[in-house]
């Protein structure tokens, strides 16, 4: 993911900035970019390996046993990430989601979680600090990620029948271990435990009714994403989107839902609750029902790219400027802030709204990120 990559700055300009710092811009904010969203989520990808196959992000035919993953000495150190955090955090961003590839691969993530974990917002709150994964090591992963200060999770699982869902992993994994994974999760106190399904048409939408049925009751927020085409190597096809719309007529025509508020600005998911107050489900519609609007999340690579949309095909080197490069020095905590600052002022990202505005045969044609690399 070298190519394409656009520096912050100019790092030549950057070496030319003398010792003492020229007067830097209020950094107390708000942010707004160029379209008024604030800067408030941070996603922080911690690894670009995962121990599943799914189709829809790391197909095996692309990512086979020979496909060549970043070295460990490329990756951001924990000091690194949470130095970087803390500037966000300075900026206005009060939500921190670790993800991968499969997050818990990385090796004593419990360390990193510590160190986020003491971090504070400028009027001296924690922040929100939570972790997507597909479930597999979270069983015997649960206690130590809530007792370093984790406070909640989210768990990838796209169907509860145990066929389909070894098919969708394409490692043969059962859906048994990720569903106990969810339950010891929720019995250490990572909860309110949101679960992601990935719904493709003709894949997995049967398990719709199925998914509901399980988790509605249990506490946990059962959400439906639209099959998205993040990154290059999915395949991805317009015919293979099951709408939300549909989604929600499914369900509705076997459970009562109500729609529910939103529960903070930006929020991914338009939310239903079960009438008898059984619990919610969201609908995540990135495809059919743009959300840029409001966006305010901006995503940090596992090697230091910052990424301020999820389609985004170019990301911002943060590494250089915490490590320096060749001749040219390591930048201060506040001339990052400035440089990071300016950057989201210039932010336009909106390409959902700019998919959906093309016809179904050019839609998914530009070189995007891929969804390992970066995080959902």
């Amino acid at each position: 993911m070298t190519d394409g990559v656009i520096p912050l700055f100019d790092l030549r300009q950057v070496g030319r900035i003398p010792p003492v710092p020229a007067p830097l811009p209020d950094l107390s904010g708000p942010w707004l970019d160029a379209r008024g969203r604030p800067l408030r989520d941070l996603r922080i990808s911690v690894t670009d390996r995962c121990n599943f196959r799914c189709s829809y992000c790391m197909p095996k035919e692309v990512f086979d046993k020979d496909y060549q993953f970043l070295p460990h000495r490329d990756l951001l150190s924990f000091e690194e990430i949470t130095r970087l955090a803390g500037v966000f955090a300075g900026l206005g961003v009060q939500k921190l989601r670790l993800t991968g590839g499969e997050p818990l691969l990385r090796r004593n993530i419990e360390a990193l979680i510590a160190q986020l974990a003491e971090l504070r917002t400028p009027d001296d709150q924690p922040l929100d600090l939570t972790l997507t994964t597909n479930g597999s090591l979270l069983a015997r992963k649960a206690q130590a990620l809530k007792d370093a200060g984790l406070k909640r999770v989210t768990v990838s699982l796209d169907a509860l029948d145990d066929a389909v869902f070894r098919r969708m992993n394409d490692v043969d994994f059962p859906v048994a271990e990720v569903l106990h994974g969810i339950e010891t999760a929720q019995s250490v106190g990572l909860a309110p435990i949101k679960v992601n399904m990935v719904v493709k048409r003709g894949t997995n939408d049967h398990q719709i009714l199925p998914m509901a049925r399980h988790f509605r009751g249990t506490g946990v927020v059962l959400r439906f994403i639209e099959y998205m085409d993040v990154g290059m190597s999915n395949g991805w096809r317009m015919d293979e989107v099951l709408p939300s719309a549909q989604v929600l007529a499914r369900l509705r025509e076997h459970m009562d839902l109500v729609p529910l508020a939103p529960t903070t600005e930006g929020e991914t998911a338009t939310r239903w609750g079960y009438a008898d107050g059984s619990g919610e489900i969201g609908l995540i519609s990135s495809v059919t029902q743009a959300f840029c609007g409001d966006c305010n999340r901006a995503r940090l690579s596992t090697e230091g790219r910052l990424y301020t949309c999820l389609f985004a095909s170019d990301g911002h080197d943060l590494r250089a400027l915490l490590r320096g490069q060749g001749d040219l020095p390591a930048r201060s905590d506040a001339e990052i802030a400035g440089a990071l600052g300016t950057l989201w002022q210039r932010r336009a990202d909106r390409y959902s709204e700019l998919r959906a505005s093309l016809p179904p045969s050019e839609a998914g044609g530009a070189r995007r990120v891929e969804m390992h690399y970066i995080g959902g």
